[in-house]
């Protein structure tokens, strides 16, 4: 087992506390690597952290820690496989692709396969308590830092747990490209299950391009105890829309809540900021929420909720060709199960008859 002290040291009044970027594991411009079999409690800032390594297997590793737990940045040819990772305050497997390099470089040809992610509090994944936690972050997330961007990543086979849900986040002026996500199972997600967004917080220096988010299938999901906020979000830039989104076989159940007023509010665009979903609060959709996109399809989705919710289950902004086959959504009664914006055109709405009342 690897791990650090648990405790920090004594904070004096002369300076206020340093938070230092100690890992348990660092790799760097690495070739040819296997970590496996291996068990860490509090890793520290990263348990894992690998940068610019090529040909990279992870393999039956468990961590219990309060930040993040595997960091994979700039890599290509990695294989993350049977692992456990619960991180309450943090990420627990997180692709990026920052700068750290002194050149753009993508997270490339990324398979994590058979993994479990979780948000209990630390340590109770190990001694098998699995206490729930005021942070519960611990999901799979692509970014924040997405200098290089994503391209030819799958994830499959993965089980979420009192942890937020799944996110692909682009907003630093790279490319995601060619990403599938398949057979998800989550259970206690706050605030949302799948989140998709491009952004322009631009840190890549000489920034040259804008965001961008393209190729993205996710099938086959079941997510229940998901937040208020929204089940589904996916947000591309005004000026540049993601494009060829594709979700099928989908079942989320919401804890439901929302109200009137909420289902009439326009929420904000992120812009240059942080992009996480909690900046734009509850959204007007309950079950799917999606804005500036081209080309999305929604396949065989089952949206509901435990407690009545006063929000339509989808709602649709700034969309160029929308494709809806077999929606069946949960609503209130005098609620209209979709609202559509002026803007969303190219429709086409198939085996869905609570949208073609």
């Amino acid at each position: 087992m690897v791990g650090f002290n648990k405790f920090d040291p004594p904070v004096t009044n002369a300076a206020p506390p340093v938070r230092l970027g100690n890992k348990a594991i660092a790799l760097k411009l690495c070739r040819n690597v296997l970590i496996r079999d291996v068990t860490i409690f509090h890793g520290g800032h990263f348990a894992i952290l690998v940068t610019g390594c090529d040909n990279l297997t992870v393999d039956n590793v468990m961590m219990d820690t309060d930040r993040d737990g595997i960091d994979i940045d700039c890599c290509r040819n990695t294989m993350v496989s049977n692992c456990r990772i619960n991180s309450p305050n943090d990420d627990g497997l997180c692709p990026k692709s920052t700068y750290a390099l002194g050149e753009i470089r993508p997270t490339e040809n990324l398979t994590i396969v058979n993994c479990q992610v979780s948000g209990f509090e630390e340590g109770t994944l190990l001694d098998g308590t699995m206490k729930p936690s005021k942070g519960h972050n611990g999901r799979i997330k692509f970014g924040t830092e997405s200098s290089g961007g994503f391209r030819n990543c799958t994830v499959a086979n993965c089980t979420f747990r009192s942890c937020r849900g799944l996110a692909l986040e682009e907003v630093d002026g790279g490319i995601m490209d060619n990403i599938t996500i398949n057979n998800i199972t989550m259970m206690d997600v706050p605030d949302y299950a799948i989140y998709i967004t491009t952004g322009k917080r631009n840190r890549t220096p000489h920034l040259t391009t804008t965001s961008r988010g393209r190729n993205i299938l996710i099938s086959n999901v079941i997510a229940d105890g998901v937040g208020k906020m929204s089940g589904i979000q996916i947000m591309g830039l005004p000026e540049q829309p993601v494009e060829g989104v594709r979700l099928e076989n989908i079942r989320l159940t919401s804890n439901g809540g929302g109200t009137a007023e909420e289902a009439a509010a326009t929420p904000k665009e992120l812009g240059n900021g942080y992009p996480e979903p909690r900046r734009l609060g509850t959204l007007p959709g309950y079950g799917i929420f999606a804005r500036h996109v081209k080309g999305l399809e929604l396949a065989n989705i089952t949206v509901n909720f435990a407690t009545n919710d006063f929000r339509p289950a989808a709602a649709f902004a700034d969309i160029d060709g929308l494709e809806i086959d077999n929606f069946k959504p949960q609503v209130a009664a005098g609620v209209k199960a979709a609202v559509f914006a002026d803007n969303v055109g190219g429709i086409t709405i198939r085996n869905s008859p609570a949208l073609q009342k």
